[in-house]
């Protein structure tokens, strides 16, 4: 049984990294609303055979949902229609979820984990790099909060089953999120919102190259802007 308690978020401020070969979705960028959307996603999509490649599958969220006319609606909103068929911690894979950490440091801890399990997939990989953009985040909402939580089974290193049940049952019942305790970085605070809705502002920031040795993630740089 889990323990949580509901906490009100208005305007936080957070971070997120994310790959940076993949560029902002100027067509969710480009509009106000949903009708102009709809109407330009038709016109572009008998001319355009790359744009479900680079929008997704626009089925998975609703219309409402998507927080057209916001600063980075594209990163806001990309989560939810290019979903992870893997999962992640809080998402079996058959739904979107949009993660953020409180700090900078948080976000690059926990994004040093997993793509550190991607690089050592990888048979004979002696030296790699890859470079994140930085995004900064501001989001409101009322979300379900797990901090105070022991349930092991819900923080355990490897093993997601737990948080995707959950994840999955609050996703049913409509919940905006979680406010969850960082995994991989001790004292800090993450989020995982089920809704692209409630964004209100994403920003790119600084880019960051992650370094592979052949063993380990052996060092994160922070770099000049990337153009």
């Amino acid at each position: 049984m889990v323990e949580s308690s509901v906490v009100q978020l208005t305007k936080q401020k957070s971070h997120r990294l994310i790959n940076s070969k993949f560029p902002p979705i100027s067509l969710f960028d480009d509009v106000a609303d949903a009708e102009e959307f709809e109407f330009l996603y038709d016109l572009q999509a008998r001319t355009n055979p790359r744009l479900l490649n680079e929008i997704g599958d626009i089925n998975l969220v609703s219309k409402e949902e998507i927080p057209f006319g916001i600063v980075g609606c594209s990163y806001a909103t990309a989560s939810f229609t290019h979903v992870n068929p893997n999962g992640s911690r809080f998402s079996d894979g058959s739904f979107g979820a949009l993660y953020m950490a409180d700090k900078i440091e948080t976000a690059i801890a926990e994004t040093r984990h997993h793509q550190s399990i991607v690089f050592s997939n990888i048979e004979g990989l002696a030296y790699d790099t890859i470079t994140m953009r930085g995004l900064s985040c501001i989001f409101s909402g009322e979300l379900i909060d797990i901090t105070h939580e022991y349930d092991e089974n819900l923080y355990h290193l490897t093993d997601y089953s737990s948080a995707q049940n959950l994840g999955a049952q609050l996703k049913k019942q409509g919940s905006e999120g979680l406010q969850y305790k960082s995994v991989r970085k001790e004292g800090a605070v993450c989020w995982v919102l089920l809704t692209p809705k409630k964004v209100i502002k994403i920003e790119q920031t600084s880019h960051y190259e992650f370094i592979w040795d052949g063993e380990k993630i052996a060092k994160v740089e922070k770099i000049a802007k990337v153009i």
